[in-house]
């Protein structure tokens, strides 16, 4: 299959990239390439492809021009915004997928406290503008990226897809829930496959700096305090990166066949963690005990995240199963080294 795969410098994105390319799929990535965070670990992401980190005058990939890979041929990028509906239409038209992967977004609760444009352009327009580009393109696969946060403040645990998610507590979970009425509307209008994944708190190797196990991690090897939001008493869903992106691909290689062909799926370790024995198995791997600073709960934050995962199991025979001690030995393993701990 030829895939389109946005978001191809960030955490999930970059890792379902190589797993499509490893089992021999075409992909084209695309990614803005945005300073939400360091953007030497998205340069890091898409030098694992072969994309090259900058080019020979020093100044960032430029813009809406399509580059390939120096390692594999089937590995194509280029730097574009979502928003952009002009370059986005030219880009589908030119390279006529078969499948469309819809990972990049504005990422982060507590940023769209103070920064809702943001999440308005990317997660709005730029999710709308896929649709359309699919629906004008004869894109007949689609799946994006939705999330847990949009339960809200929901009680009853596990979250079911079925529970009622009208009433999110942030602007990141308004924007995930309108991306799954969009895609319900389009698969109604136009027969377009849409699949929607809810994921739950992915962490891994190459993850994002602004998430708890990385910015633990950094504390921990600092010597610093971390911030324990709740006081400690949260629960996780922590889902580690390979899970994820095997539930990705097996959403991709399975388009809805329903009338509408609309599905929402959570991707979940279907095991949920408090958050303190997370924090002790980052002190098991690194040996040490982290200075911890305890606050209350944050606005837009929820106490407990917890998956369902009935339907990835009856549909596409599959959970997730990795156990946190293993992510996180793994994640720990890719931080020394990535940031020269071990030379």
């Amino acid at each position: 299959m030829k895939i389109l795969v946005t978001g191809t410098a960030g955490f999930i994105g970059s890792h379902l990239a190589i797993k499509l390319l490893e089992r021999g799929d075409e992909v084209v990535g695309l990614d803005n390439i945005n300073d939400y965070y360091d953007q030497n670990v998205k340069y890091g992401r898409l030098q694992r492809g072969g994309i090259i980190e900058k080019l020979e005058d020093g100044k960032d990939i430029e813009f809406n021009k399509l580059i390939t890979s120096k390692t594999n041929p089937n590995y194509k990028f280029i730097r574009m915004n979502l928003e952009d509906k002009d370059a986005m239409m030219k880009l589908f038209e030119e390279q006529k997928f078969d499948a469309v992967c819809n990972l990049a977004a504005q990422a982060g609760v507590r940023y769209s406290l103070t920064n809702p444009d943001a999440y308005m352009g990317s997660n709005i327009i730029g999710f709308m503008n896929i649709l359309e580009c699919c629906r004008h393109n004869d894109v007949k696969n689609l799946s994006y990226a939705s999330s847990s946060s949009v339960y809200g403040s929901n009680k009853e645990l596990p979250f079911k897809t079925t529970d009622n998610v009208d009433h999110p507590i942030s602007l990141y979970a308004a924007s995930k829930k309108s991306n799954e009425l969009m895609a319900h509307t389009y698969s109604h209008l136009f027969g377009i496959s849409t699949t929607g994944l809810r994921f739950f708190t992915v962490y891994g190797p190459w993850g994002r700096p602004d998430m708890a196990l990385f910015l633990f991690t950094k504390a921990a090897l600092e010597g610093k305090t971390i911030d324990v939001f709740n006081n400690g008493d949260m629960l996780r869903d922590f889902t580690y990166i390979d899970d994820i992106v095997e539930g990705v691909v097996r959403v991709i290689d399975n388009p809805r066949t329903t009338t509408p062909p609309y599905k929402v799926y959570n991707i979940g370790n279907n095991n949920p963690v408090k958050l303190m024995d997370f924090i002790t198995a980052i002190e098991n791997k690194l040996g040490c005990t982290i200075d911890k600073n305890f606050l209350p709960l944050q606005a837009g934050d929820v106490p407990a995240t917890y998956a369902d995962v009935t339907d990835l199991v009856n549909d596409l025979g599959y959970k997730p199963q990795t156990p946190v001690q293993e992510g996180i030995n793994k994640f720990v393993d890719w931080y020394l080294e990535f940031f020269g701990y071990n030379k």
